[in-house]
This record gives C-alpha cells, sequence and structure tokens, in this order.
C-alpha cells in the first residue's frame, strides 16, 4: 500500500509537472476511487499536499517576474473568507455520514466536468482572447474577488479548481497578461488558499499526516521529472487524454 501511494504521488506530480493541470483534480479522486479514502480525508490531505508542492512554483515563478501580487490580493479577497465559511459550515456537518459523503463526492464530480472542460478550451481561448479585451476594465476587479469567493467554495469542498479552472477563467479576465504570468499568478494565489483550507481540514480531524508524507515522497521527484520533459513531450495529446479521464471520474462522481 505504501507503495502504491508514493506511486500515486509520483504520477500526480509528474502530470503536473507536464501539463500544469491542478494536481487537485487527479490526486483526490486516486486516492477517492483507488484507494477508497473517506472524501473528506481525501479533499483535506490532499489541501496541504498542493500548498506544499505549490509553495516550490512561487519561489520558481517569483525569481522569473512572473507574479501579478495585485490579482493575487483580489483573488484571495474573495476566496479566503468564502474558504473560512465553507469550513465553518463543515464543522456543523457529521462528515461520516452519507449525506456529506454523497454532497462531497457530487461536487467533487462537478468540479472535476468544469475542469476537463477548462483543460480542453485553454488553447483555443488563448486564441480567441489575444484579439482583444472582452471584459469592460472597470468589471475586472470585482470579477476577480467573485472568481476568488467560486475557488475558495470549490476548493475547500473538493481540493479542485485552483489550478485549470483558476488559470481559464484568469485568461478571459487578463487577455493582455502573459500566460506565465497568468499561471505564476494562478499558484501564487492556491498557495495561501490551499493552506487556509488544509489548516481548516486540520481542525476538522480530515487530514492523515502519514498519508501526506508518503504522497510528498513521491510527488516532488514527479513534479521535477516532469517539468524536464515538458518541453520534449506533444503536451497537447496528454492534455486531450487527461481531459477524457477527468470527464468520465466527474460523471461517475455525480452519477454514481
Amino acid at each position: 500500500m505504501e507503495f502504491g501511494f508514493i506511486f500515486a504521488g509520483f504520477a500526480v506530480g509528474f502530470l503536473v509537472g507536464l501539463t500544469g493541470v491542478g494536481g487537485g483534480s487527479l490526486m483526490t479522486p486516486i486516492l477517492l476511487m483507488l484507494y477508497n479514502i473517506k472524501p473528506a480525508v481525501a479533499v483535506g490531505t490532499d489541501l496541504l499536499y498542493a500548498s506544499i508542492t505549490k509553495t516550490a512554483g512561487i519561489f520558481a515563478h517569483g525569481k522569473l517576474g512572473n507574479i501579478d501580487w495585485k490579482i493575487v490580493r483580489l483573488l484571495a479577497a474573495g476566496s479566503v473568507p468564502a474558504s473560512f465559511a465553507t469550513i465553518w459550515v463543515l464543522h456543523h456537518m457529521n462528515l461520516d455520514s452519507s449525506t456529506a459523503v454523497a454532497t462531497i463526492k457530487f461536487w467533487l464530480g462537478i468540479a472535476l466536468i468544469i475542469t476537463s472542460v477548462a483543460v480542453l478550451l485553454r488553447n483555443k481561448l488563448m486564441t480567441l482572447v489575444s484579439h482583444g479585451q472582452w471584459i469592460p476594465e472597470q468589471l475586472v476587479p470585482g470579477l476577480t474577488v467573485t472568481l476568488g469567493v467560486v475557488l475558495g467554495l470549490l476548493v475547500t469542498l473538493t481540493s479542485v479548481g485552483a489550478g485549470a479552472l483558476g488559470v481559464t477563467a484568469l485568461i478571459m479576465l487578463y487577455p493582455k497578461q502573459k500566460i506565465t504570468t497568468i499561471v505564476g499568478t494562478d499558484i501564487a494565489h492556491a498557495v495561501p488558499l490551499t493552506l487556509v483550507a488544509g489548516l481548516g481540514h486540520a481542525s476538522l480531524g480530515t487530514i492523515d499526516y502519514h498519508l501526506l508524507g508518503v504522497l510528498l515522497i513521491g510527488s516532488i521527484p514527479g513534479i521535477y521529472l516532469g517539468s524536464q520533459l515538458s518541453a520534449r513531450v506533444a503536451e497537447h495529446w496528454v492534455r486531450i487524454v487527461l481531459a477524457m479521464i477527468l470527464i468520465y471520474v466527474g460523471f461517475k462522481l455525480v452519477f454514481h
């Protein structure tokens, strides 16, 4: 079992390094469906796992100047309060009850389906927005905070959404920004969000620290190797296969 978790960590880390797709959309379903980890524990453990692995991303992107801290602050203004509110609601639920389990699985499935669409459409969207601003500029700050609220709710409940969904929405809101800045900014925002949500889950007792350590043993070399190979692999086809898997898993969770 230990080796299985190390391999899962490595596989997810490798795919994150290769495609940039958020680890939550991969790790949580693996823990849930392959290893029968309780939904709340899978989500909580994955949130702390994400905050640790993405902290390295902040240093890498920060050195390259790929983070727009103004956008990070706007996103966090929405996501952090939304995360606290979601944790407060979870505190008042019996997380082992069939209702709580079904709710988490349903919203995880919805988040995976939305993520898969975002993965498939990202390149097409980048081509479309390159022709100019879609959204009136005066609405952009308010919509960025609103995006933060949506991500705060989704990520705290399912651990999914901070990666592909966040990047896709930011491309639409900030078409003039370079994609490297969008990705760097999304990662920088994901760290405080997953940390707040992860610590909230720690207060709920829904984190398996031993499992967290085993996953990190596999994921850190996986992310490094995936990043090194990303320039040599036909990433477009990997994205399509990944999106198909996410759609399949998403529908299975929604209509189980």
